[in-house]
This record gives C-alpha cells, structure tokens and sequence, in this order.
C-alpha cells in the first residue's frame, strides 16, 4: 500500500485494522517511529490500532512506507483513515494503554506456532528458558484459545493468573525487548507449569514430568498430553500394539490417525519427508505458522505402522507446533500418532480434570499443563488437490477465519452450518467469521461446544446476531436450535449453500455451473439430494441437472452400511445384489418400507465400494469413498454415462451402465475402480458441456464432500480445463460440509441485492 502524504504535513493519525493485534505490531510501531526521530503515540483499541506521529515530513514519509513495507512476518494492517492534524506538545514516542470503548473493528489472532528466535533459546543451555514448554514472543505462541475477551492485553487473557516476575516484567516494559507486550510471556520463575499424572501418582516438575512421559511412550503406553488448542492422544507410531490398544480404548476401529514428526531446527522436513512423499510446496506448507495436518502419500519401503491408516496410501503428518511438543519429540526422537483427546465423535477435550474423568480408559497417563484453555480449537487438515492444498477441516492456526463478504448485510447474522462437520458463521456488514470446527451434532458435548461457540464469537466480536440461518431439514439439532431462538430464521437449502461458498471462490459476479456432489441434503422437491447442478448466483440457483433417482434403505444406517447403496442400485435395475446380506431388507424395498429416494453421488461411491468387495460395513462416514480412491490410479479410458433430460427437463445421469463394470470380476479391482472414478469425472465433463451449450456459462464450480476425493477432483479439473471451462475448487473454505455456515450467509446477503 503506498499512502503520500502532502508536503506540508508535519503530524498526522492514523487508524489502521486488519490483523495488528497479538502480532508484535506496536512494538513494531515504537521502533520505527524512533529510527525515523519521530514523536507521538500508539495504542490498542478494539480491533484496531491508532497511531498519533509528528516530526519531519521526510521522516513521516518513511514512517508510513515502513508501517507496510516491513511489518511483522505475521501482520496484515490495512488503513482504514487517516487525517493530518496539529503537532502537539510530545517530546518522544509512546505506547499508551489499550482503550476498551472504541469503535469495534475486531480482528481475533489465531494461535500461532513456536517461532525461531524462540525454539533457539528453548535449545540453548544458557538462556533462562531453556527448555521451558511454555517459551513465546510477540511473533509465537497461543492467541484465540487464551482470550477471554479483547482488547488482546494479558489481563484479558488466561494468563492473568500468573503474574510477571522481575525478569520478565523488565522485557514487557521494555520497547526494544522482542517480548515487549508479548502478553503470554512467562518463564520457569513466574508462568505455568507440567504435571504428570500415572496410576494416581502426581509428579509436578517439568523436566521430571517430560522425563516420565518419554519412559512411558517407549514403554509403549498412551498418553493424553495438554498443547495449545486441547489434548492429543500420542503414541509411539511404530508400535502395532500400542496403536490397536489406542483403537480399541478410543474406540476408533480403522479411521486414520495422524502423525506428528520430530522437527530439526536446521531441517524441520528432514524426519518427516524419510516417510511421505513431498514436494517443495508441501515443506512450505507444513512449517507454515499454523502448522495443519497435511494428507501425504507414504514413501515405499519406509514405512511406518500400518494399524495408522490401514489399506490407505496416504497419513496425515504435522509438524511441532508448541515448545511442549518440541521438547516431547526432540526427546523421543521418533513419530507419534498424535490424535484429538476425545471418545470418538466428540470435540477435543480441554480440560485437565475432565479429561482424566472421560479418558481414565483411553490413556495409561496425564501430562497436564495449568494453562487454562479457554476455548478448544482442534488441528486443522488439509490435502494437496489440483495443485494446492485444500482445507478439509478448519482448526487451530486457521480459524477463527475472516473473509470479506462481496455483499454488504443488512443486519448482524448467524449461520448455524449443518448436521456434520459442524461449523457456525458469525456475520455483519461485509465480515464474515468461520469458527473452528466443532464436529458432528449427534453428541452431547459437540452441542456443548457448538453453544459455546456461538456466546464466544460474539462476545469476542462485540456483534449480536439478529437474524438466523439454517439448514432447511428440519431435523437437523441446529435446525431445531434456532426454531428455539426468539429470531427471526431463514432456511437454506443445504446444497444451494454448498453453491454458494464455492461460487465466493470462484471471485466471479457473473453466473457459474454449481456442481454441489455429496451425501445428503434436502431438497426443495422433499427428496434427499446428492448429485446437483445448478446455475446461476448465490441469490438465486437454478437446478439443471442431477443424477438418476434411486431408493435407499435403512435410513442413517445407508452411511455407515455400503451394502445398502450397492442393493438399492442393483435392486433398481432388477440385478441381485452379491453383498446384500438380507433377503428380508429386499423385500421391504420392494415395498417401499423405510426407504428414501436419492440423488447421491456418495452413495454410489459407497456401492462402488461395496461391489468391489472393498467393505461392506464402515466405521467412519466416507470410508467406503476412501477405499476406493485408494486402490484406484489415473487411466486414460472412461465410460460414457448417459445424460438425459427427463420429463422435468432436468439432465440425468443414468450411473446404471457403471454396474456391469463393477460387477464384472474378470478385471481387477484396481481397474474397475480407477474406470468408475474417471467415468465419473467424463460424466461430469458431459454434463458441464451440456450446460455450457444451453446456458453459455463457461464458469464451473465443484463444490460437495465427494470433491474432497483427489483423483475424481484432479481428473475432472483436468478435463474440464481442456474443454476450455475455468474452474474453481474451493482453497479457502472446506468444499464439504464444514462449508455449509459460510455458503448459508452468501446466499441470505445475496438475496438483498438480486441482479
């Protein structure tokens, strides 16, 4: 940003937002104000940071140039004013206290990881933090999990309790400390400290507790272990034993765990990369700040145990992000799995004495810290499709995520998401805020969270919603929710949402070819949707295409249960069906008892699934999809899956010419399935071409759960480039359901502005 100022101005104010604040941002300030032998004043308000400057004109030139070009590694300032004023009577510059009842434009700091400077004096012996697992500075450490309320000062935060000692005072106090208004500073004298909790016994000293923690991971046990956001569940990843315990005690029979990687200072990929395959863009990702999980693929040869993702060929790998986690690897010198501290299901768990009531027959041991957390904020995931890495679930480091809304709202609003991978979106004038992720709302405790995140975000944000938005299947628990609310509630079609958030990406006004593919949804027609195409803009979708109908049996046991998906297809052309196990649920579906009709791509990758005799049952939702993908490759042949208008006029896909092929077991499992994952994307090509022809759209979205699948996304990305179409798959926000909160109020602003 270039900001000149008129030669004649020799003071002047600004009032600059963005992220500046838990980013070492006025000590930045302070410093170049005084390089440029400049008087004033800086201070905090809420959100925001308003700076009062005189002296020369040449020296507030720079000072202006400086402020963006070379701010702190993590600020994003954006001026929002400034005006010249009057010099008054300063003789240096200053930093003043934060004041509380400005106008609020918030911005809350995500937590942050261990910063360099930091980790080389958490290594040196010299240093008087060495090895301390709560070492940070203005550039690291936690920010959203340990803020009561803003501005973001320490006494605002969950280190109130730990008053400063003499040492670290001094480097608070002092501008040109790298801890100056670092508000979680603390050291071995003054701030918080580990615990260590086994068979009752209580060991509370650091270096001891850390010591019996490494003893009891070699000795193969599990340990819940306190970080930034929660507990994880750790243990020793080349340990068959030890993780099929961690499985069955969680229970968690065969979803993937994640692994987290000891992280040389010189080389922090050098561990890790022995494992997976990576590319330069991947090291990039993994050292980021926010240090997510990233999907990789597994090198061959060099593998850890097999129990972390059974016949899966990726793992989901991360790197230390908290002292803790750096002092605990470093020591054990090995992988561990690293997973949310919590019965399966459930948010992770955050504090001490509850998780050794909940998880008194998961973990062997306890490492607890007496950092209060204040809020949860799991790990974030992400994986590599198309050429970027692409979030599957937002956490810790990412979330709270602020977009910029291409609408202006009318009033303050609250998006309440969706049944699964629940996320809620706190909304007003043209800012939008995604919470991190909360989890499925089957549970008592993910309704806990999900409530607390609703009263967190606008407590934070200082913005009372006055309008929700849901869901519009009316058993959805957040759906119910906010029917007991006393505000008004819009609905929203779960798959127009999906549209939406995409259509936000695509960074277009014009129309767009929604392809929204997922599991469930319901539809303004009363059906459960699964397999739509719409075009059009947020404020007004226009269906155009779908999949051929069929009948699902055994309500929401059809997720858990491929078989099911494999019957109704088989059923439905009059095939019998070889992993049916029930002559009994035929009969039913003949009658129509306890089916529903669907358009789900999902569910045909789960009959794909099922025929293919991949699993016929599946302990975590998209298993079934995730087999397949897994033991399917790139090819060059496709199937042509018909696509007709039916009596409606709408363009239907007829998948029933994919049945001979999965049924046909003189080809190898490998063939057929990597022959229905790219007939699939020709499918969706054929569709796009249809539409393209019709409607003159070139624009095409991909938006659904079903998107989160690399090779169907990579092969119809490919295809529909070289058809000429510019495609956008979502980067920013996940394209499955944790989406929905965020697509719900692109929908609700865009209808206050039609075309």
């Amino acid at each position: 940003m270039t900001l000149t100022l008129p030669p004649e101005v020799q003071a002047c104010q600004l009032l600059l937002a963005g992220q500046v604040q838990g980013v070492g941002f006025r000590p930045f300030i302070y410093q170049i104000a005084q390089q440029n032998h400049l008087c004033g004043w800086v201070r905090n308000q809420l959100g925001t940071v308003a700076i009062h400057v005189q002296g020369q004109h040449p020296d507030l030139q720079q000072f202006i140039a400086a402020i963006f070009s070379q701010k702190p590694p993590l600020a994003q300032p954006q001026c929002v004013t400034w005006q010249a004023v009057l010099p008054e009577n300063f003789t240096d510059f200053r930093i003043l206290a934060s004041e509380a009842n400005s106008d609020s434009d918030i911005r809350v700091p995500v937590d942050l990881f261990l910063c360099e400077a930091c980790l080389t004096e958490l290594n040196n012996p010299a240093d008087r933090r060495h090895r301390y697992p709560f070492i940070n500075c203005t550039q690291c450490g936690p920010r959203y999990t340990l803020i009561e309320r803003l501005p973001y000062d320490r006494a605002n935060t969950s280190m109130a309790s730990f008053p400063l000692c003499p040492d670290c005072a001094a480097e608070y106090q002092n501008p040109h400390d790298r801890r100056f208004h670092a508000e979680p500073i603390a050291c071995p004298v003054c701030g918080p400290h580990l615990s260590w909790v086994h068979k009752g016994k209580v060991i509370e000293n650091n270096e001891l507790a850390l010591s019996h923690a490494v003893a009891a991971l070699r000795q193969g046990q599990i340990l819940a272990v306190k970080g930034i956001g929660g507990y994880h569940l750790l243990c020793d990843a080349n340990n068959d034993t030890s993780i099929q315990r961690l499985r069955q005690r969680k229970p968690r029979p065969s979803k993937p765990l994640a692994v987290l990687f000891p992280a040389p200072p010189h080389s922090p990929c050098q561990v890790v990369e022995k494992f997976v395959i990576l590319t330069e863009a991947d090291r990039a990702f993994l050292s980021q700040a926010a240090r997510p999980i990233l999907l990789l693929p597994q090198r061959d040869g060099v593998r850890l145990s097999a129990q972390i993702a059974p016949r899966l060929r990726e793992i989901g790998v991360f790197l230390p992000y908290s002292p803790l986690h750096h002092l605990l690897l470093n020591a054990f010198a090995a992988p561990v799995v690293a997973t949310s501290a919590n019965l399966s299901g459930e948010p992770v768990l955050t504090d001490n004495r509850a998780v050794e009531q909940r998880l008194s027959a998961v973990a062997d041991g306890f490492l607890h810290h007496n950092r209060p957390i204040v809020r949860p904020a799991d790990d974030a995931v992400y994986r590599p499709i198309a050429g970027q890495a692409r979030p599957l679930r937002l956490g810790r480091g990412i979330s709270p995520l602020e977009l910029t809304l291409p609408y202006r709202l009318p009033q303050p609003v609250l998006a309440l998401g969706s049944q699964m991978k629940n996320t809620v979106t706190l909304a007003w004038d043209k800012r939008a805020v995604v919470s991190p992720h909360i989890g499925d709302m089957d549970n008592p405790r993910s309704l806990a969270v999900f409530h607390q995140t609703i009263h967190d975000l606008q407590a934070l944000y200082r913005v009372k919603a006055l309008h929700l938005l849901c869901d519009a299947h009316p058993h959805y628990r957040s759906h119910r929710w906010a029917r007991q609310q006393p505000l008004p509630v819009t609905t929203v079609l779960h798959h127009h949402a999906h549209a939406a958030a995409a259509y936000y990406e695509a960074q277009t006004t014009g129309k767009v070819i929604a392809f929204t593919w997922d599991a469930v949804g319901l539809g303004d027609d009363g059906r459960l949707w699964g397999g739509e195409t719409f075009i059009g803009q947020p404020h007004r979708w226009e269906r155009v295409a779908s999949m051929r109908p069929f009948h699902l049996i055994g309500g929401d046991r059809v997720g858990r249960e491929p078989w099911r998906s494999a019957a109704a297809l088989c059923w439905e052309l009059g095939l019998n069906c070889p992993v049916s196990p029930h002559d009994v649920v035929h009969l039913a579906w003949q009658r129509r008892l306890n089916t529903v009709t669907s358009t789900s791509v999902a569910r045909l990758f789960d009959a794909a699934s099922a025929l293919l005799g991949l699993g016929q049952t599946a302990d975590f939702e998209g298993k079934a999809p995730m087999l397949l993908e897994s033991h399917s490759q790139p090819c060059a042949n496709a199937l042509d899956v018909p696509v007709r208008p039916n009596a409606a006029g709408l363009w239907q896909a007829d998948w029933s010419v994919l049945l001979p092929l999965l049924l046909d077991s003189r080809q190898s499992v490998a063939e057929r399935a990597s022959l229905f994952h790219h007939s699939m994307a020709k499918l969706l090509l054929n569709q796009a071409k249809i539409l393209r022809q019709q409607h003159n759209i070139q624009e095409v979205t991909l938006s659904g759960g079903v998107f989160q699948n690399r090779l169907l996304s990579e092969t119809a990305v490919a295809l529909l480039q070289q058809a000429g179409f510019r495609v956008t798959l979502p980067a920013q926000i996940p394209c499955n359901d944790a989406g929905i909160s965020f697509g719900q109020v692109m929908v609700y602003a865009a209808r206050f502005f039609g075309d």
